[in-house]
């Protein structure tokens, strides 16, 4: 008898079990996923086929496009520079093993059980595991259970993945060599990040994106300005076409999309299918436990990430409390070790940061100028822009801005948006700022170090106060 079983172990369910026995709950964690060599690696989709390997090759594409593109106006010159797609793929490996090691290491030094296996929930707090293979399996007990099975990628009938000219964002981490000429159908987080490398590393590169807005979740004043920016580095972005058809032959994909002008056929050495994630709840649960799942498969939870059955909870991907990012579910795998434990924690999900891991980097939290206007939110904007800033300016890193919007009376921040390099680190203060119920007078009054990237946000703080503050000043 277990205290706890944790099934997954992405981002949400080892958080989740490392906490539980590090609060001396007697702990096992279940998880199938397994590396080309079919060994089990700890990390979940997020480690192993996500943000972190997505991470580790963009900058790989960096290093590549600024010594191919970029390093003359620094006085220096490089000659013969290449690619070599095995020793780059190689290295977000080792990256990757080195990260699923060290949650390993957790696991052996907290005595948590770990168990390389298929897992089923059946009903009174009991789990069923079955080797891969299906050679055997057992049934195990627990006080209480986490799901944390994570997410997939979502298929489309008219593009088919095979895998091998039609591949899903998984197998896109993973290519043996620059397609030529590369589609992605999806303009989303997934799309921009996934376009973002192979378009550095020479592929010309079309994103096909259903709706006719780009980024319609974020800010639309930072989407424009990432439009613009992703179109000049080379990026063909075709909004409001929606695919049909994708075929191969003669070791080509030929895909069929329609936009308000018609019907049109691209051809393209490889197709990208990155149209969004489903929660694995399929075969999570067998139909006697009553498992509750919404129509798209999502697991019912309440405000405790508690689920309709005694003592079984549900985490990350599975649940609509949040968006699918890693760090959503890190917090609610922790929140639900310590409910356990008889600790009172909460997750605001209110604040949650969100990121684009692109570059320039997107980042932003709380609400978007839009939204906050069209519930008749009385607000104030303020922006600065990266170039003004100095640091940008000597770094070459000028692309971007800061923006940051309050309520017009009060003065307390509804939401921060930064499109820019660094944005992954810079929201953090926006964060801690509007978990603090901060106002951009306090942004305005803390002291930032000079000359900074972060120095925008005290611009754009300033802005919001000031109303007047001249784009050309170099703070």
């Amino acid at each position: 008898m277990f205290d706890v079983i944790v099934i997954g172990a992405g981002p949400a369910g080892y958080s989740s079990a490392i906490r539980c026995a590090e609060l001396g709950l007697k702990t096992a964690c279940i998880d199938n996923w397994h590396d080309a060599k079919g060994q089990n690696s700890l990390g979940g989709t997020y480690l192993n086929a996500g943000c972190v390997a997505s991470i580790a090759l963009l900058e790989s594409a960096k290093i590549y496009q600024l010594l191919t593109d970029n390093l003359k106006q620094h006085g220096i010159e490089a000659e013969s520079v290449s690619v070599d797609i095995a020793l780059m793929m190689q290295r977000k490996n080792d990256i990757v093993a080195n990260l699923s090691q060290q949650i390993a290491e957790s696991f052996n030094a907290l005595k948590i059980e770990r168990i390389h296996a298929e897992a089923r929930l059946l009903s009174d707090r009991l789990v069923e595991i079955t080797t891969h293979d299906q050679s055997a399996s057992s049934i195990l007990e627990a006080k209480h259970i986490i799901l944390a099975t994570g997410s997939s990628p979502v298929s489309l009938a008219c593009a088919p993945i095979d895998n091998d000219f039609i591949i899903d964002s998984t197998m896109a981490l993973n290519l043996t060599a620059v397609p030529k000429r590369l589609a992605i159908i999806g303009a989303g987080i997934i799309g921009l990040e996934l376009a973002s490398i192979w378009n550095r590393l020479g592929s010309e590169t079309i994103l096909l994106e259903a709706q006719e807005s780009f980024l319609g979740f974020a800010d639309q004043q930072i989407a424009r300005k990432a439009y613009r920016i992703y179109t000049e580095q080379g990026l063909e972005l075709r909004l409001g076409a929606r695919v049909i058809s994708a075929k191969k032959g003669n070791k080509k994909v030929t895909v069929e999309y329609q936009d308000s002008e018609g019907t049109h056929a691209l051809r393209v050495d490889k197709l990208i299918v990155a149209s969004g994630r489903k929660p694995n709840t399929e075969n999570l649960a067998d139909a006697e436990a009553n498992l509750l799942l919404d129509e798209n498969g999502y697991v019912h939870v309440d405000e405790n990430c508690r689920t309709n059955l005694p003592g079984v909870y549900a985490i990350g991907d599975l649940t609509l409390l949040g968006p699918m990012i890693a760090h959503k579910g890190i917090e609610e795998g922790l929140f639900v070790a310590d409910q356990i434990a008889g600790l009172h924690n909460s997750v605001n999900y209110n604040i949650l940061p969100s990121v684009v891991f692109t570059d320039p980097e997107i980042a932003w939290v709380g609400q978007t100028e839009q939204a906050l206007r069209a519930m008749g939110e009385s607000i104030k904007t303020g922006t600065f822009q990266l170039a003004d800033t100095a640091r940008g300016q000597a770094t070459g890193q000028t692309e971007g801005m800061v923006k940051i919007i309050t309520n017009a009376d009060s003065d307390t921040i509804l939401g921060v948006h930064i499109i820019g390099s660094q944005a992954s680190e810079m929201i953090a203060e926006a964060v801690l700022a509007m978990e603090f119920s901060a106002c951009s007078e306090d942004l305005v009054r803390t002291i930032h170090a000079h000359p900074t990237l972060a120095k925008a946000l005290h611009g754009a703080a300033l802005a919001v106060k000031t109303h007047d503050l001249k784009s050309g000043s170099v703070i």
